[in-house]
């Protein structure tokens, strides 16, 4: 996806479960629900009271600061609970945590550089969406083979061999993947009160749905943006086809290749090939015509109009939907799944990384280690402070008690299914959808073929960067009807035939073809 909305994926409540986007996005998964994708081992039954790993062979005399970088806006109130874990993290382990963030607005460029400009840190959020294959194939990060089951061995024990294989990049380990599955689904999620009193009929099941509800918004709540979209993306073209049965081949922040996930022998096809790519451009620019989102979107760095009342509509995943619903219970939300066929995302949708300038890599495991086995290191470190920006019901579920300035310090990566809290006011209708896609979701059927399919661009690096480039350049505007859909699909299609689209299918059709032939072994 071309954000970490597409992410994917994903939050604990707007604000905890990470601002926002991711996936992420890709986004991304819930923050507070841990029930999808059971494919992890329990943590042993000390990890509560005893360093992750220190324990053999890590010298941990020196008190040394770790640093962090994470895709995320920083919380007004971060420095508090960052604070707070780092008195835990020295108790246990002697190190501190230093925590930089890449804004939500910055991240597609930013991101990338990070690993290009020699600066020397030692952790990183990581995932499929922010190019973690490429990354992984160009040395950005360090090879844990042998750091991973050593320093980290409890996290290490509790992933599931399709994690590890996920984590696996050219027979080596690159990535420490979250212990959490999320699912593949995305939709229309919207306020409901905003329109009490209208003639809408409350009917959100196509686009024509929607297209009839941003009318009604225009029309009668002029002081709403009808859809919230920002220079992120706009998530509308995954959805468009997700809810044609297509998949998007992952390995990228730019989807632009994608597979029929039903056919026996799929073949890759990018956008100007699929035959109702047309039908959704036309349907872009009338609603670019109309005035459903901003004129300068594309440059739009507020991320978060829909929670903040400026906006009726937003795609995304259901659990940014959860999270928009407990956060703001003087609203009215409502969630519409339009992916016909739901699988579960790669672990690697979210995952953790040691760069390869890290002096300190280790410790940085160890602490991993620690952050996602420990319940007293994991709550100071994905909540923060009970009684302050959190607190507790007797059932253990959470509530975030100021969601506008305190956030989950490194987003998703840190999620395990053991230690993630459910949140206090999780609606039905996310429990709802969750048991319908676990109940639909087998292995080796429709998508959930594909989650373990990693892309290889090492040897069309070029092409496959130009590709890139050009999807961001043209496509983006396209797809909001900024650009005239006939014409300006047909300069998308010249411009990625320039920068070489056919080679890198071909390489990737091969790749994707031996998978396929390897599923049958």
């Amino acid at each position: 996806m071309k954000k970490a909305s597409k992410l994917i994926s994903m939050l604990l409540s707007a604000a905890m479960v990470c601002t926002l986007l991711a996936g992420c996005g890709n986004s991304g998964g819930s923050a507070q629900d841990g029930s999808a994708g059971k494919e992890s081992v329990s943590p042993s039954a000390d990890s509560s009271s005893q360093a992750s790993s220190g324990e053999e062979g890590l010298d941990t005399s020196e008190e040394v600061e770790l640093v962090m970088y994470v895709v995320s806006n920083e919380p007004a109130k971060q420095q508090e609970l960052t604070d707070n874990m780092n008195k835990i993290f020295k108790e246990k382990l002697n190190c501190t945590l230093k925590i930089n963030y890449i804004g939500w607005a910055e991240y597609p460029n930013k991101y990338p550089l990070l690993f290009s400009s020699g600066e020397s840190f030692d952790m990183a959020y990581a995932a499929t969406w922010l190019n973690f294959a490429a990354l992984a194939q160009k040395g950005a990060f360090m090879n844990l083979d042998d750091l991973w089951p050593t320093y980290a061995p409890k996290n290490f024990a509790m992933q599931s061999e399709t994690a590890k294989q996920q984590a696996t990049i050219d027979g080596h380990y690159y990535c420490v993947p979250t212990l959490l599955a999320t699912y593949s689904a995305y939709g229309p999620m919207y306020r409901t009160d905003i329109l009490e009193g209208t003639d809408w009929n409350g009917k959100m099941e196509s686009f024509e749905d929607m297209e009839t509800y941003m009318d009604l918004v225009k029309a009668n709540r002029p002081e709403f943006e009808p859809y919230d979209v920002n220079s992120a993306g706009s998530e509308m073209d995954d959805l468009f086809m997700w809810n044609n049965g297509m998949y998007s081949i992952k390995g990228s922040s730019n989807d632009f290749l994608f597979i029929d996930p039903m056919e026996e022998n799929p073949k890759l096809f990018t956008y100007y090939e699929y035959d109702k790519t047309p039908e959704f451009l036309e349907m872009m620019n009338r609603w670019n015509e109309k005035g459903f989102f901003s004129k300068s979107a594309l440059s739009d760095t507020d991320t978060e109009k829909e929670k903040n009342g400026k906006a009726a509509l937003k795609i995304h995943n259901v659990d940014t939907f959860t999270g928009l619903v407990i956060d703001k219970p003087d609203y009215s939300f409502d969630y519409a799944n339009l992916v016909k066929d739901v699988s579960n995302m790669a672990f690697t949708q979210d995952a953790m990384v040691i760069s390869n300038t890290s002096k300190h890599p280790e410790r940085a495991l160890a602490l991993w280690d620690l952050i996602t086995t420990d319940r007293e290191a994991f709550d100071a470190f994905f909540y923060g402070i009970e009684g302050v920006s959190y607190e507790l019901n007797d059932k253990g579920e959470v509530k975030t008690l100021d969601p506008d300035n305190y956030a989950a310090s490194a987003m998703w990566a840190a999620r395990t299914t053991e230690l993630n809290r459910d949140g206090i006011g999780t609606p039905d209708r996310t429990i709802e959808l969750k048991k319908e896609w676990d109940a639909y979701i087998k292995d080796g059927v429709g998508s959930q073929k594909y989650r373990s399919f990693v892309l290889d661009t090492s040897s069309i690096e070029t092409e496959y960067a130009a590709c890139q480039n050009v999807h961001q350049q043209y496509w983006w505007p396209l797809e909001l009807g900024y650009t005239e859909p006939v014409s300006g699909l047909k300069e998308y299609q010249e411009k990625m035939e320039a920068a070489g689209i056919e080679k890198v299918r071909e390489v990737l059709q091969q790749q994707l073809d031996a998978y396929i032939a390897g599923l049958g072994q």
